[in-house]
């Protein structure tokens, strides 16, 4: 790579971009969860702002999210996946069994945990053994409960970048959070300050362009009445370099 090559891709990553001409990456699952409170007039969503030393991302709103590890698949849950989202979770080509539509919840759950200090878990009956990012389920006797979760997209990055994901966007009401772990927020932490805005605000404005999308559809599936298993879930990934807008099916 050149000189002028190198400069620009150091560039686009200072403005929270990645360079788009990298070889065919497989996109790993990865898993967001969109916490939404209508207690008032209007949902408002969660958002975290991420420390402006960070390289991706300085400063912007986002919502907690990251890739599947290995052991989101064997980390015992207090209820199943509801058949419903086990469902949707399936839809597409290749189907995606069961073990992995639970992956990607419980990914969503421990994420949202690790990042915003906020569990979703419900009391366990029987007192497991959680380790790591799971830990503070086990200080406080939950275990994560996924039943609370819908689907409302899937999204996978384009090709040719360095990092590509296959996420896929949850939501849940503000009122499954049982569980806050104190200090998780800082100034020194990745997301410096959590926030409660309103749907279509002004620091929604400035999410990543998928993320914005991701959002219009919530909020359009807001604005009928509650959240159902039964309704279209878009997918969008990039074919022919251009953007498309699939329902799973």
């Amino acid at each position: 790579m050149t000189d002028t090559a190198q400069a620009d891709e150091k560039a686009k990553i200072h403005e929270g971009k990645e360079a788009d001409h990298h070889p065919y990456f497989r996109p790993k699952d990865a898993a967001t969860l969109i916490l939404v409170d209508r207690s008032g007039a209007t949902p408002k969503v969660l958002v975290g702002k991420r420390h402006d030393k960070v390289v991706f991302m300085p400063g912007k709103f986002v919502f907690p999210g990251g890739r599947v590890d290995k052991d989101d698949y064997r980390v015992p849950v207090a209820a199943p996946v509801t058949a419903e989202l086990e469902a949707n979770l399936a839809k597409g080509s290749p189907k995606t069994p069961a073990s992995r539509a639970k992956s990607l919840t419980i990914a969503a759950i421990r994420e949202a945990c690790e990042e915003t200090g906020l569990c979703l878990g419900r009391r366990a009956e029987v007192k497991a053994k959680l380790e790591g990012a799971w830990k503070p389920f086990a200080d406080a006797g939950l275990l994560p409960d996924p039943s609370s979760l819908f689907l409302i997209a899937r999204a996978i990055t384009p090709p040719g970048r360095v990092k590509r994901f296959d996420t896929r966007f949850f939501t849940a009401d503000a009122s499954a959070i049982t569980h806050r772990v104190e200090g998780v927020i800082h100034a020194d932490a990745e997301l410096v300050e959590l926030v409660w805005v309103e749907l279509g605000s002004k620091p929604l404005a400035d999410l990543h362009p998928m993320t914005r999308n991701v959002l219009n559809e919530l909020d359009t599936r807001l604005a009928t009445g509650p959240l159902r298993h039964d309704a279209p879930v878009p997918f969008f990934h990039f074919y022919g370099g251009k953007m498309q807008k699939d329902i799973l099916s």
